[in-house]
């Protein structure tokens, strides 16, 4: 099957590079369009835990890979598109399996190099309607591509995208199955402990033991609790039909699992001093409920879920500056309450939080997080930085942790203008205590350091 699709995608590099609208089906496939990109991502984490059992270490991991993407030209309203994925490690610790050696969130089952078809989609458009079948990449707010590592996360699901409404766009979609990316492998959940169920779960990701999930696509349901069940079902509207304001509304029901109601709002405007300076407001809230057979009794307890989430961002925009000020609470639990009961859950790769950092921490916490950025176009270079800063403040019964924890975040990013379509990005991020330990406490914290490229085509 992988030499048909490498052959298929070979054939479509040689028909050339053009999308236009086909007049005939041959000439479908013969004006179709040829993208993609390659990517390298180097990793080192240092884990440092403070302890009576000391055992720091750090883990380091290389990879090269990317994808190639062929897409028909429509015919009639009629497209195709198919997409091959792939990353192959290389200068990597032995024994390779070993994660305190080997970071695995580059890399594929077992901390191998691995390959997959992970788009291949029919897609049919008329007047102010788009309708897609098949494997392809969502990037929706509780559920997305997160594209932080190698290789993103993908979907087999079929959407339905409508403009008819002025100044709205709608969006429906019903997903089956999903296939992790490489980022998500950063969580584990095979020690069973409930711990690191909700850590994992509270980010985006499985429940189950998520690192062996990897690369294949698996049922919504088996993927995120470890029992099949009939899929992700969403819905939404956006409405901008207001000068300098943006409004979102999500639904997402997992079946059998739970309902998640996700609600944004942005409203930028020009501040009366200044024309240069663009201040913005943003809140989000999302609230979820458990449904059907309630499936979250996986992680103990008697499945139900009721759990609220609200966040505020505020910031400005001048010239090339830009900065922010987001805080955000999630609701908490009674000592008697199962651990994730008012949990803020997202298990397919979403997570919009507007205090997202290198973690997520959404069960009974209060955070804030500020950040600036600067772009230096006008120094003559284009690079851009940006630093951030933020703190987790953990409630109690929250079944994963205790007392705070707090995160620094540095990126550079460079377009080098001798190589067009190329990008290069640096990244350091720092965490303190996150986690502790209660019975002796000691803590984990790391120092992570990013180097990345990526060549579009």
């Amino acid at each position: 099957m992988k030499k048909k699709v490498l052959l298929a995608l070979g054939v479509a590099v040689l028909m050339g590079e053009t999308l236009q609208a086909a007049d005939s089906l041959e000439s479908m496939f013969m004006d179709g369009n040829v993208s993609g990109q390659i990517r390298s991502f180097s990793i080192a984490r240092g884990v440092g835990f403070s302890s009576p059992t000391k055992s720091d270490y750090t883990r380091r991991s290389n990879a090269v890979g990317g994808f190639l993407k062929y897409e028909t030209a429509p015919w009639e309203g009629l497209s195709l598109g198919t997409a091959f994925y792939t990353t192959n490690g290389f200068a990597l610790a032995t024994p390779q399996t070993d994660n305190t050696k080997v970071d695995p969130t580059v890399l594929g089952k077992d901390n191998g190099s691995y390959s997959i078809l992970g788009e291949a989609y029919l897609q049919y458009k008329i007047q102010n309607t788009v309708v897609t079948a098949g494997r392809q990449k969502l990037n929706t707010p509780l559920a997305g591509a997160d594209d932080g590592r190698m290789l993103p996360n993908l979907f087999q699901a079929y959407t339905l995208t409508n403009k008819d409404i002025k100044d709205t766009t709608v969006f429906v979609a019903h997903a089956t199955d999903f296939a992790q990316g490489t980022f998500g492998r950063i969580y584990s959940s095979e020690s069973g402990l409930i711990r690191d169920k909700i850590l994992a779960s509270t980010a985006a990701y499985s429940a189950v033991d998520d690192r062996n999930q990897v690369g294949e696509f698996v049922n919504i349901g088996t993927y995120a609790l470890g029992t099949k069940t009939d899929g992700l079902s969403i819905a939404s509207a956006t409405y901008s039909g207001i000068k300098n304001l943006k409004l979102q509304v999500w639904d997402y029901y997992a079946h059998d699992i739970m309902n998640s109601v996700y609600l944004q709002g942005d409203y930028k405007w020009d501040c009366f001093l200044s024309q240069k300076v663009k201040p913005f407001v943003a809140v989000q809230y999302i609230k979820e409920n458990d449904v059907g057979d309630k499936l979250l009794k996986y992680m103990g307890g008697d499945g139900s879920l009721e759990s609220d989430y609200l966040a505020l961002k505020l910031g400005a925009n001048i010239d090339n500056f830009s900065s922010y000020l987001a805080y955000s609470q999630v609701s908490e639990n009674s000592m008697t309450d199962p651990v994730y009961a008012h949990a803020t859950m997202t298990m397919w790769g979403g997570m919009p939080a507007f205090i997202q950092g290198m973690l997520t921490r959404l069960a009974g916490t209060k955070a804030e997080k500020a950040q600036v950025a600067y772009n230096w176009k006008d120094f003559g270079a284009n690079v851009e930085t940006s630093a951030s800063y933020a703190k987790f403040d953990m409630g109690q019964n929250n079944g994963w942790t205790m007392g705070d924890a707090s995160e620094y975040d540095f990126m550079l990013t460079y377009l080098p203008a001798a190589v067009k379509n190329l990008e290069v990005r640096a990244r350091a991020n720092y965490s303190d205590d996150f986690l502790v330990f209660p019975a002796n406490g000691g803590s984990l914290s790391w120092d992570e350091y990013h180097l990345i490229l990526k060549y579009n085509f």
